[in-house]
């Protein structure tokens, strides 16, 4: 089939940070000031609206898992899958991971061991704040943040593989509002959450400059300052755009196989040089805390407000951001699979990922820091969260030797989140994209990768750290609203009779 350019898709999102980069050079402080002031009040007004809906979806994935839609072969019963299990779970993984589980596995830790919620009245440094800590990292890190993504890839693999729909996010909607989700309505979903995207890609790969970054400027001792940053996101753009380039079976994949391998050989090394007693101690602690705390921790409750705000809902927010465009790429994996195997796929196998590298990084990270009197945190304080992972590694045996390999492991942790993104941003401002012609043009992947990697590091060198907060949530908003209609969506195919095309 002929592809062509989606010219509303591709230009108007395209126009909207051009203008939105523009106004932030040339406003300065101002412009800034007005965004700061724009996410205060979404978080504000809505937060209660980004943890309602992430403690709902996963209860629609419980009820889906066990209905008869579980069973359901997506693609119809004779699909059969383009990706073995292994190769499915490592692009999986390696698609919704990105940066964020290296950059803060080990910073944020040390801001809830030492910075606790005051409402809960744990003495800094405390047993109690440890156990809080890992807590809130399984929280931020495993099922619900999943939960956002599995809702929307799911609904969208079931309406495009099984129910013939374009590879558009409008798409989603054609359980509820039928044909009508298509036409205006539809490409403005579609410019929105590619939008959106962008911007939650683009502070991922401003906390991967900055722990690339504080990497290299450790290791080799010297200060690398802006043309390091600006180097840095050249090579990972160009990186990713050429993984893109090359398609799902080679680049993508290849790329997620070297990189999950080398995220089990850091989580075997951190391990095993590290406290790893104290790491057990603390993840059982934290899942017991976790675990007792669910629902209210989900729904940010028995908290300060201003800490809710600045950490639970602004990741998901940041998670939101991702999930719809991300959404179609994992959905297209799909085909072949059942209902069932891609809640476990997306879900529960991601999750328990995340939580043995919480309790790996994040279970180091603290009993280091209580151990030697807060000298991690005082890294922390006095230069910011880009050096702590390898200030952490320092600290083991064989740590300068292993910092190599998580410099590369950072690296190819964005490319391959990256270059799945791009491939389906690109898809979704292409018309023509079907099952039979999967990818977009070169030309489209290159506009995008290079879109993402001036957002990033103008970001980084605005606003650092802030910026990358104020962006995710900025991103997250109106993909809020898409996703929980996907959800709705999805709600709508397990209740639809058996043979009825909802």
């Amino acid at each position: 089939m002929h592809t062509s350019l989606n010219r509303p898709v591709f230009f108007v999102p395209l126009a909207v940070l051009a203008a939105t980069l523009a106004a932030s050079l040339i406003g300065g402080d101002a412009f800034l000031a007005f965004e700061g002031a724009l996410r205060d009040g979404i978080v504000g007004g809505f937060g209660w609206l980004f943890t309602g809906a992430g403690l709902a979806f996963l209860v629609l994935l419980t009820a889906i898992a066990l209905s008869p839609l579980g069973g359901k072969r997506i693609g119809g019963d004779d699909a059969k899958p383009i990706l073995s299990r292994w190769r499915w779970f490592s692009v999986t993984l390696c698609t919704t991971i990105a940066t964020g589980i290296l950059f803060w596995g080990t910073a944020e830790p040390l801001f809830h061991l030492n910075a606790p919620p005051p409402a809960l009245g744990f003495e800094p440094g405390s047993a109690a704040a440890a156990s809080f800590a890992m807590a809130t990292m399984f929280l931020h890190w495993t099922l619900t943040p999943y939960g956002i993504y599995t809702v929307a890839g799911l609904a969208f693999a079931l309406v495009y593989y099984n129910h013939g729909e374009p590879f558009s996010l409008s798409s989603l909607f054609v359980p509820l509002f039928g044909q009508r989700a298509h036409g205006h309505i539809g490409t403005g979903i579609d410019i929105v959450c590619l939008y959106a995207l962008v911007a939650g890609m683009a502070a991922a790969l401003g906390a991967g400059i900055l722990a690339l970054a504080g990497g290299i400027e450790g290791i080799g001792g010297f200060a690398g300052g802006h043309a390091l940053r600006w180097g840095l996101a050249a090579a990972i753009v160009g990186t990713f755009i050429i993984s893109a380039a090359s398609g799902l079976q080679r680049g993508i994949a290849r790329l997620s196989a070297i990189n999950i391998w080398l995220f089990f050989g850091l989580i075997a090394f951190v391990f095993v040089a590290g406290p790893s007693l104290a790491m057990l101690r603390l993840g059982g602690s934290g899942l017991g805390d976790y675990a007792a705390q669910f629902v209210p921790r989900n729904l940010a409750l028995g908290v300060d407000r201003e800490w809710a705000q600045d950490w639970t809902i602004t990741y998901w927010a940041n998670w939101f951001a991702w999930a719809p465009v991300t959404a179609l790429f994992l959905g297209r994996l799909a085909v072949g699979y059942t209902v069932r195997a891609f809640i476990g796929f997306n879900l529960l196998l991601p999750s328990l990922f995340g939580g043995v590298w919480m309790v790996v990084f994040s279970g180091a990270t603290i009993a280091l820091d209580r151990s030697s009197g807060g000298a991690l945190n005082a890294v922390l304080t006095s230069q910011g969260p880009d050096p702590v992972l390898y200030n952490l590694f320092a600290q083991l045996p064989g740590g300068a030797i292993a910092a190599v390999f998580l410099i590369v492991a950072i690296f190819l942790s964005y490319v391959t989140a990256a270059d799945s993104n791009v491939s389906a941003m690109s898809a979704l401002s292409t018309h023509g994209i079907s099952p039979d012609t999967p990818e977009a043009p070169l030309g489209v992947k290159i506009v995008w990768g290079v879109a993402v990697g001036l957002v990033a590091v103008i970001l980084v060198g605005g606003k650092g750290l802030d910026g990358i907060r104020m962006i995710s949530v900025l991103g997250g908003f109106p993909a809020l609203f898409v996703v929980i209609g996907a959800a709705l969506a999805l709600a709508r195919l397990a209740l639809s009779p058996p043979g009825e095309r909802a």
